[in-house]
């Protein structure tokens, strides 16, 4: 009869974390003091990308209202000397260009003097500009409402105006209010809006704004555009206005003036660039105190538990059991500091922003890879002191003082 042969018992998933989790109960105290030291390194890093990135949102946000990506298309001059027009087509060709997000348009009314009664003489006239304008220029070039509305697809095709700032000003006209009227070109106008100073475009705080259609139709507007808004991504603003010219005039493309991109977006680009090396090297910073801080935690643990390690190898565990369940307490006091970590950098970045008026930017890999590379390293740290707790013979733990 053959003797069976005794093996260990295997540990299941559940008995692991039991047995790891009994580990740090014992000792709770010490548990708390190692999880929040993690915490707070997990919780800078978290804090530091969190706040860095809502700082950079703020930073586009002000660099996008300097037009970064805005780009304005005019008549230029021609070989004679004289001033060039824009084709009545320009602005549907520009719109056709792939990496064009948004376009629009303005055209001068010529003949078409703004006043604000018909007593005034017409050589007096302030020195206010009408022109047709799209429904759409307000989201190409940043203008916004003071007072009363925009013109829409209704309003458009009716005799209505929207003041810039300054033509309001000189006009004596403070609100938009139904029976205020202007007259343009000898034809009387309802103000229905006034506009903010616009700072990419200030050309449209002289201005008196109306429908292209009612411009066609009332003022004898004759469609051309005299400057197209053209906005792209940051990153095809350059390949953008290389093509603009010949896009807006084929047969003349020298006869066309495309402005500059804006100095803002070199720095906009060299701020993003500054920011995400900040970041990395902060959050490596903070990573690595993490992991000592598991580090110590782990060897401490090992030196003061010999007679736990000598018993529970006198009673049958294994060198595998034992490396396991040092392994576990410490990916479980990783955990435990990486995700509350994770929780207090989220907190104290959202409190931060609104502080500031920031918008709270937390980017889901600073959370989840902050947690992700807490687990990591407290594996790392984990290791030696469960490879070395594992190499003690029952009798040397037992032994020891």
């Amino acid at each position: 009869m053959t003797a069976d042969v005794l093996r260990p018992a295997r540990m299941r998933s559940g008995d692991v974390v039991r047995v790891g989790a009994a580990g740090l109960r014992t000792r709770p105290m010490r548990a708390v003091l190692s999880a929040l030291g993690i915490a707070i390194g997990i919780a800078a890093m978290v804090a530091v990308v969190g706040v860095s990135s809502s700082s950079r949102a703020e930073l586009d946000r002000a660099l996008a209202t300097l037009g970064t990506n805005l780009l304005t298309v005019a008549p230029g001059d021609t070989l004679t000397g004289g001033t060039a027009r824009l084709p009545a087509t320009a602005e549907g060709m520009i719109s056709r260009i792939r990496p064009v997000t948004s376009t629009s348009a303005i055209g001068k009314v010529p003949d078409a003097d703004v006043f604000r009664t018909g007593r005034i003489p017409e050589t007096d006239n302030g020195g206010i500009t009408a022109y047709a304008a799209r429904t759409g220029l307000p989201d190409a070039t940043g203008a916004a409402l003071r007072s009363g509305t925009w013109l829409n697809a209704a309003t458009g095709r009716y005799p209505a105006a929207v003041l810039g700032a300054e033509a309001a000003e000189r006009l004596g006209i403070g609100d938009a209010r139904a029976d205020t009227r202007v007259l343009i070109g000898g034809r009387w106008f309802s103000v229905i809006g006034i506009l903010e100073p616009v700072a990419l475009a200030p050309e449209l705080d002289s201005a008196a704004l109306v429908g292209w259609s009612a411009a066609e139709a009332v003022l004898g507007f004759d469609g051309r555009p005299t400057r197209v808004y053209v906005r792209s991504a940051d990153a095809d603003v350059e390949a953008v206005r290389s093509v603009l010219g010949a896009t807006a005039n084929p047969q003349a493309p020298n006869e066309v003036k495309v402005s500059r991109p804006s100095d803002a977006l070199a720095a906009k680009q060299a701020a993003s660039k500054a920011f995400t090396g900040l970041l990395l090297g902060l959050g490596a910073v903070a990573l690595l105190v993490g992991g000592v801080g598991v580090a110590n935690t782990m060897v401490i643990s090992v030196l003061e538990r010999r007679a736990e390690i000598g018993l529970r190898r006198s009673l049958g565990a294994t060198r595998g059991q034992i490396r396991t369940q040092f392994l576990a307490e410490s990916l479980l006091l990783s955990a435990l500091g990486g995700a509350g970590g994770a929780l207090l950098g989220a907190a104290v970045t959202t409190g931060y922003a609104v502080s500031q008026g920031w918008p709270a930017v937390i980017p889901a890999w600073a959370v989840l890879g902050g947690v992700a590379a807490t687990l990591a390293i407290g594996t790392l740290a984990g290791l030696y002191p469960a490879v070395r707790a594992s190499r003690l013979s029952p009798t040397e733990a037992l032994a020891a003082p």
